[in-house]
């Protein structure tokens, strides 16, 4: 019970005044768009555009600023697959100590530059941020630096439970709140702030299906450790919950759903193209259960946490161009001419007469499987939708070329 006590409203309020001037409050922000095709009125909490581009200062900056004149001295360690990272080394700047970051090997070049950018000495440890936060963990006990938990930690929680101050501060009439599931310090908190205020809203949690350990601890009703994975959602990819959120989560959270990687992607691309936000994995996941389904729409307003928007962009182009390719707005195709004046151009002539805009065109004559009278064509087109596909391979076949459709 002691556990599950540790954190109190007036914890989350005192943090939320200490807060002011070093987070912003960030919008809570519609779109007609997404509400007309879910059928329900939502509210978006724009913690992509946070300081450090994620909701994770505000836990940070509140631990740190409770460390003694002795602690700041001797600096704080942290393990982080990126955001907390970023927390992190902008709260010590802040408080006037160093910090020390531990990352997983695999983590997000645009994450590490940024951390390194805000001050802080990075060093890449382990393939997930468990084996990452091992080290953090050791690292701590043979130098005295202060160990900042990304989640497992009463001020940590405390300062990422403002978030649900601020958007019922300015919905009070929300119903439900969605919110990413990592290490539970997130929505511990906001699960926290929201039932104490409102026993009667409901707190739905997502996860991805790659990393499940909330969803397999609530199962068991203790805390459980998952399989690693990679996943796009690398913010909340931790294979073990804390004893700390794991109980606030058992108290304060109605539900926990998951989510794919093409559910995720699909979140991602709609928020960039409808909305014209750039929102990373781990904070698409709320908007990817809604529109897969996991979560009804009859509950009422629903108010959705974008936990971050730090998205390495080499990964966001394979998302938008595989949406693109998922949605039958553009299609990859392969097939074989003759060795002849004039074959290519015939070809990019149906490919116009069918209204399909030409992205790249590959003309190949090398491929030991092609006969040395024929040439391979690899094009990328630029399509309406997947009738419009079906209606070019169609018309390709007619004409007698031997189309395969490339994914």
């Amino acid at each position: 019970m002691s556990v599950r006590l540790s954190v109190t409203l007036e914890d989350i309020r005192q943090a939320a005044n200490a807060l002011k001037g070093v987070t912003v409050v960030t919008p809570l922000q519609e779109s007609v768009y997404i509400n007309d095709l879910l059928g329900s009125r939502v509210f978006f909490k724009l913690e992509n555009l946070q300081r450090t581009g994620s909701f994770k200062l505000r836990g940070a900056y509140n631990r740190l600023r409770q460390l003694t004149p002795q602690e700041l001295k001797k600096g704080v360690v942290a393990a982080s697959a990126g955001n907390h990272a970023q927390g992190v080394a902008l709260a010590a700047g802040l408080v006037g100590t160093s910090s020390l970051i531990y990352m997983p090997q695999g983590a997000s070049l645009t994450k590490i530059e940024a951390t390194r950018a805000y001050g802080a000495d990075i060093s890449l440890f382990g393939e997930t941020f468990d084996d990452a936060y091992q080290e953090a963990q050791r690292v701590s006990e043979s130098t005295g630096r202060v160990m900042i938990p990304a989640f497992n930690d009463p001020a940590i929680v405390a300062g990422q439970g403002t978030i649900a101050l601020e958007m019922l501060d300015e919905r009070p009439q929300l119903d439900v709140l969605v919110v990413p599931v990592g290490g539970g310090g997130l929505i511990g908190g906001i699960a926290l702030a929201a039932k104490e205020q409102n026993p009667r809203m409901r707190i739905i949690g997502v996860q991805t299906d790659a990393v499940p350990a909330f969803v397999l601890s609530r199962q068991e009703h203790h805390v459980v450790q998952s399989q690693g994975a990679r996943t796009i959602a690398d913010g909340i990819a931790v294979k073990k919950p804390g004893d700390l959120t794991f109980a606030l989560v058992e108290r304060y959270v109605d539900e926990l759903v998951t989510v794919t990687e093409h559910d995720i992607s699909r979140a991602i691309l709609l928020f960039l193209e409808r909305t014209k936000l750039v929102v990373e994995g781990a904070g698409a996941v709320g908007l990817a259960a809604m529109l897969a389904g996991k979560i009804p729409l009859g509950l009422g307003t629903v108010g959705v946490v974008i936990s971050g928007g730090n998205i390495d962009v080499t990964l966001l182009s394979r998302i938008i161009e595989k949406g693109l390719v998922e949605e039958g707005r553009q299609i990859h195709l392969k097939t074989i001419v003759g060795d002849r004046p004039g074959q290519l151009a015939r070809l990019l002539q149906t490919v116009a007469e069918l209204k399909a805009n030409v992205i790249r065109v590959e003309h190949e004559r090398w491929n030991p499987f092609l006969s040395p009278v024929q040439v391979g064509i690899q094009m990328v087109l630029e399509t309406r939708n997947a009738e419009h596909v079906r209606e070019i391979v169609s018309r390709l076949h007619q004409d007698g070329y031997d189309v395969e459709i490339q994914n």
